[in-house]
């Protein structure tokens, strides 16, 4: 089994991404698509995950005020348990380490509650109190770089 992530280069990828964010958020879990796609897709970088050339996941990460944000990992029914989740983050915290103005900043998410696990191994900890986003249940998650 061969997982294989890349950065977003092109339309025809960015449009196979948002195909993976609907299967997984906008049918599976019933985001509202208007709560899926924002203002910020066009100055995120995002990631698509591939496991023997078939679609697997995606995510993006995004300056903020706050910090660096990771956001959007998604993974299909189909792919998951096959290690695609932490393909993902690896890439996605590599890629902001090489980044410049990246070293010492604060990275975070909004991690759904079954994915703590994933992000803990990181290094990734819980901070503060558990928060409904699209009706599904979140804690933020933290470390530096």
């Amino acid at each position: 089994m061969n997982i294989k992530v890349e950065k977003i280069k092109t339309k025809e990828q960015l449009d196979l991404i948002f195909k993976i964010r609907e299967e997984v958020f906008v049918v599976e879990q019933r985001v509202d698509p208007k709560e899926e796609y924002d203002e910020f897709e066009e100055i995120s970088t995002h990631f698509y995950a591939s496991v023997d050339g078939q679609a697997a996941g995606t995510a993006r990460w995004r300056f903020t005020n706050n910090g660096i944000k990771l956001e959007r990992f998604a993974v299909l029914e189909s792919m998951r348990g096959k290690g695609v989740g932490q393909a993902l983050v690896k890439a996605v915290v590599d890629d902001i380490a090489e980044t410049k103005d990246a070293k010492g900043k604060l990275l975070y998410m909004h991690a759904q509650l079954t994915a703590i696990p994933l992000y803990a191994k990181f290094g990734f900890e819980k901070v503060g109190e558990m928060f409904e986003e699209c009706n599904i249940m979140h804690y933020q998650m933290e470390k530096y770089l």
